[in-house]
């Protein structure tokens, strides 16, 4: 048989997209493919909920900043609020009106560490909050540091066992080598894909807790002056 038409042969043999590929491949780049797969899948899931979740956070801060310095009663907005579970600034207000009408409740005088606890239970909330918004982001970097390497141990894999198959065959022509050297890269591109949104939106989302933190700290110290304010003038 003509050796040209024989490579030709083996090259029609193996489907070339990207099913193809995937179907070709040994048992363990499969297996690794899957993962890539799947850690793609989950990480545009988190880059969809915590889109939608620091829209709603910085949405409910605008509400709530154009309601706190409108000249509302604090305790009207306290009651407002209070029965109903809140989050992000709504919930630093919250934890220190309700420290702070617990030191006053039964006419107690005693304020000396009055300002001291609305100060500590307003960076719990702050904590918490900043605990909510990071959840979920080490999943980001973690697939943003390990997918390349993943999808480059695939690769390794698929070449050895190609090889493998390529001294068995005792052929090193292209149509022989071509299809298994590109069933072993396909493990590396998924590696990429699922890699760099992780990289990207870890970054961008890490830069937007930070803005939101330093949001809430910055109303914590307004509000913490406000109140410092009544303290002094009840104690007096």
């Amino acid at each position: 048989m003509d050796p040209a038409i024989a490579q030709e042969g083996i090259a029609a043999a193996h489907n070339m997209s990207m099913w193809g590929l995937f179907m070709q491949a040994g048992l363990v780049v499969k297996l690794i493919m899957l993962g890539l797969i799947f850690a793609s899948v989950w990480t545009w899931a988190i880059v969809v909920d915590k889109t939608v979740l620091f829209t709603r956070n910085k949405r409910q801060m605008d509400r709530f900043e154009k309601v706190f310095w409108s000249g509302q009663s604090l305790e009207e907005l306290y009651r407002n609020l209070a029965p109903r579970p809140v989050n992000s600034m709504p919930s630093l207000f919250v934890a220190a009106m309700r420290e702070w009408k617990r030191s006053f409740e039964g006419g107690s005088k005693a304020v000396a560490s009055l300002q001291m606890r609305i100060d500590k239970v307003m960076d719990v909330s702050i904590q918490r909050e900043v605990e909510r918004l990071e959840s979920k982001l080490l999943i980001l970097a973690t697939i943003g540091s390990a997918g390349p390497f993943v999808g480059l141990f695939g690769t390794v894999w698929g070449i050895m066992t190609s090889f493998q198959s390529i001294a068995a065959s005792k052929n090193t022509s292209l149509a022989v080598v071509a299809p298994g050297i590109a069933e072993a890269l396909l493990a590396t591109a998924l590696g990429l894909v699922a890699a760099i949104p992780a990289t990207i939106f870890y970054n961008k989302f890490s830069a937007q807790v930070s803005r939101h933190t330093s949001r809430l700290e910055g109303f914590a110290d307004e509000f913490s002056a406000i109140l410092s304010r009544q303290i002094d003038e009840r104690a007096s």
